[in-house]
Order: structure tokens, then sequence, then C-alpha cells
């Protein structure tokens, strides 16, 4: 272990490979046979499951229900919304076939050019067409809307150019659909659905995000608008988080779905969608580890608590056992996942390490003096500071010290936002600190034309228009580029 430490490449040597050397060290994820696909292992997936259960149970508490469409949607519905099928046509698979049969050669499996389908069917890359065309079976009336739908799956979008997390052929992720009645409930729905989104980065992944909408260039394609989470990671990038959409009438009217109003005249139906996939453990990763390995906040870590005996004989370790079994009781009730790692065929060096790299956010080491003297070490993840403390009202200690940690994460991710957002008014400056990173406030004239150009010429888009900004960054100005006239300052970014 002490070996995979030092091959873990160090941030400001190579801030991508240590990315890749974290994910796949910390048995995160590796990738696969397929090109372009991962494989999520155990360790992983648990984070990833503590993210789903904190979700679900949000969407479930603003009045969501759980259902599940298919996977394969045929190719004629992703031509009825012109944006939509713009947009995707270039990340789609498409399955032609349904049989495969023995080569008569022997040579192994071919496709069997008897079983071609009569239409072709799309791997989903996002599912508004095969929801939408099932919404009009169950739309007639007012009285049947609102529809308040999530479904946990996964999707394909054909990438070329891939990383674990951040951006793979096929990812898991939730994608909420709703229909309603009027233009005001859905774009409250789609608003309401996107500060769920911030809540959850904020207080469960300690990660702070700026809330706002994207300009026309950046959004969903079929949307009216769309509402993004923007986090910025310690190599000064950008991560778009998590996107809500309001999708206005135009896959109502492209799938017919219509109702009758509470005036008993036909009208269609208002939609929404939004959702978050795995690429939030990307932004979890790079928001908060270091050099040596895995920051993580309490709240998402799969194990909050280790405890390690250190002992010369079996009879010491019978003490340590019967020591702490009473503390894993009580951190147990206090609903803290803890582990007690005994085991005796890694030494305790090896098992630091270990759990250091995975970021386990407190580390308890419980030796022969220790036993003596009724005392552990603790040591906390995100500073590597350790205190000695008595065994009496431990678990209340750790308690504490697990929120202390889930704050202390926060609060020094957006210290480093804070530092690294930076207003600029000439594009020689804007340049200038792109090459440093970080986000940058500028104002913009508004047009598509000047948003293409600069990201033609500096690799960096508008992240958003922030919904919350300082009294200054609101007020008109004039373009850094053109110089034209613009209404207030909005947020670039290179990006992910």
């Amino acid at each position: 272990m002490a070996k995979e430490l030092k091959e873990l490449t160090k941030r400001g040597e190579n801030y991508s490979q240590w990315y890749n050397d974290l994910v796949l060290k910390a048995d995160l994820a590796e990738t696969s046979a397929v090109r372009g696909c991962m494989v999520i292992k155990p360790y992983g997936y648990a984070i990833w499951e503590k993210m789903q259960r904190q979700l679900d149970d949000m969407f479930k508490e603003t009045g969501h229900v759980n259902a599940y469409f298919p996977l394969l949607i045929p190719k004629s519905f992703l031509s009825r919304e012109a944006d939509h099928v713009e947009g995707f046509a270039k990340e789609c698979a498409v399955v032609t076939h349904y049989r495969l049969k023995n080569a008569t050669d022997g040579s192994g499996v071919i496709v069997d050019p008897q079983a071609k389908l009569e239409e072709e069917l799309i791997i989903r890359p996002t599912s508004e067409t095969i929801i939408w065309n099932t919404y009009k079976n169950w739309i007639n009336s007012y009285r049947d809307l609102p529809i308040l739908c999530n479904q946990w799956a996964n999707v394909m979008r054909w990438e070329m150019r891939t990383r674990l997390f951040l951006r793979t052929a096929e990812f898991l992720w939730q994608e909420g659909h709703t229909a309603h009645a009027t233009c005001e409930e859905a774009e409250a729905e789609a608003e309401r659905m996107l500060h769920v989104y911030a809540d959850f980065a904020e207080n469960f992944m300690a990660m702070p995000v700026i809330r706002g909408v994207k300009s026309a260039n950046e959004r969903f394609a079929g949307a009216v608008d769309t509402y993004t989470i923007e986090g910025l990671m310690q190599d000064g990038k950008a991560l778009q988080c998590g996107t809500s959409h309001f999708l206005g009438q135009n896959f109502a009217k492209a799938f017919d779905v219509q109702f009758i109003n509470k005036e008993n005249k036909q009208e269609y139906v208002w939609a929404t969608s939004w959702g978050v996939s795995t690429r939030l453990m990307g932004a979890l990763i790079m928001t908060h580890s270091d050099d040596n390995g895995l920051v993580l906040p309490p709240k998402l870590a799969p194990i909050q608590v280790v405890i390690i005996p250190i002992y010369k004989g079996d009879e010491q370790l019978k003490q340590i056992d019967e020591k702490v079994e009473s503390l894993v009781k009580e951190l147990k009730a206090k609903g803290i996942s803890v582990k007690y790692d005994n085991s005796d065929n890694k030494r305790p060096g090896f098992k630091f390490a270990d759990y250091e790299l995975k970021g386990v956010p407190v580390r308890i080491v419980m030796g022969s003096r220790d036993l003596e003297n009724n005392t552990v070490e603790l040591m906390r993840r995100d500073t590597l500071e350790k205190e000695t403390r008595s065994f009496n009202g431990l678990a209340e200690h750790i308690a504490e010290l697990l929120e202390e940690i889930q704050i202390n994460l926060y609060k020094k991710a957006l210290n480093y936002r804070e530092l690294n957002t930076i207003k600029v008014d000439t594009y020689e400056d804007f340049k200038a600190q792109l090459e440093k990173g970080g986000f940058i406030l500028a104002h913009w004239d508004g047009t598509p034309e000047t948003e293409e150009r600069i990201k033609e010429e500096t690799k960096a888009t508008i992240r958003c228009i922030p919904f919350q900004a300082d009294e200054e960054s609101l007020q008109p100005g004039v373009d850094m580029l053109t110089g034209k006239p613009s209404q207030r300052r909005v947020l670039f970014a290179r990006a992910y």
C-alpha cells in the first residue's frame, strides 16, 4: 500500500493523471472490455448508493414517484422534436438486428441478415421521447396532472474521449420527467428541482455550487430554458453537476399530448426534465481529495469510522476486541457506519494507508498503551490531525467530529471558489486569467455569435447566468470582446 501511495501522481504535477490514478487505486472504478464504458467497483458503487438513496428521499419528499421506461427507443421518436434529434444524433447507438447465428465457415457468431428490424431502435441517450409517447396514454384531463415521475436508469451517449465517471459512453443517472397544466407550474418545478440538486451538493457532498440559467447555446436540446449547478474543481476547471430543464410544450406538441383544461378547452401539456449522474462521483473526488487519496464527506462515506487494533498476541487482541465491541454498538446506535478491522492478514501500516487512500473520515487506533490508559488515538482524514482521547464519551465526540469534518470540507471548498472567482473587463485580462483557472465574471453582449467566438478562441464557455450576484455584477456594462452593451456579468470558465 505504501507503494500504491507512492505511485499516486501529485495534483501539482499532473492533475488529470492524479485523478485517473486515484479512481483506480482507491478501487472506485476501472475501464471495461467495452470501449468507453466502465466497471464501477463495490467501493465506488457504495458511494453512489449513498448518493442515490439520499437523492431518492429528497425527490419523494417533493412528491415524486419512481417508474421505469424502456431502454430502446424507436428511431422515428427522435425525429419528432427537431432540436432534440439534432442535439443527440451524433451520440446515438443504434440497434439494427435482433438475432445472431453461427457462421457457416465456423469462424464464430455473426449477425443474421434475415433478422433486420423493420424500424431501428436507439439505446436511450435520454428518455424524453419514449416517456412523452407514454404520457399521451396517461393524460386526458387537468385532473390527471401533474405527473411527477423519476426513473433511475442507465443511458448511452457514444463518447470518443472518455474519463471514468466524468465522461463515459454508458453512465448511471436519474431523470425526472414531469407534466403540468400550466406554464407557471412547470417553470416552478424546473427551478425547484435545481434547488434540490444544489441542496444535495452543498449539504451532502460539501460542494458549493453556483445556481443559474444556461445561455441559449448551452441549453439542453429541445428545452426552452436549462438551469444548472456549476462546481469549481481544484484544478480551476468548472464541472456541470446537474441540470433541470423547462421544456415548455415542445415535447407535448411533438407527441400530441393534450388535456382538457378547467375551461373545458384542449391544451398542450407543459413539461420539465432534470437529471444528475455518476458524474457527481467525479465532482466529489475533484472537490475534496488530496495527494494522499480520497477525502470523503462523512455523509457520503460508506465507512465513516474505521477502528484498527495494534496488539501483541491473541490475549491482547481479545482484550481490545472486548473494549471495542461496546464502542461499535454505541456508534451504530447513532447511525454511524463503522468498521472494526482486526484482520490478521495485513499489517497495521498497510491498513492505515489503505483507509487513508479510500477517504474514511475518522480513523481510531487502539494499542496496548491505549488499553492500559483507557484511551485511543483519533485521526481525521480532512486535516490528517491526530489526538489522543479518553475512551469515555468517545461515541459522542466522534459524532461531533464527523459533523465538524462535513462543515470544514464545505468551508474549505467555498473558500477556494471565492479566492478563484475573478471579475475582468478586457478580453486580454480574460485570456490571461483563463490560464490561471477559476470562475470569471465578465460582461457579454447576449449574442450567440460572440459566445461562440469566445469558445472557439479560448475554449471557455458561459457556465451560467447566475441567479444570485453582487450588485456590481448586475449593473450594465460593455462586452469585453465586442464593446457592445451588456446587461450584466455572466460566469465563464473552461470546463470538463
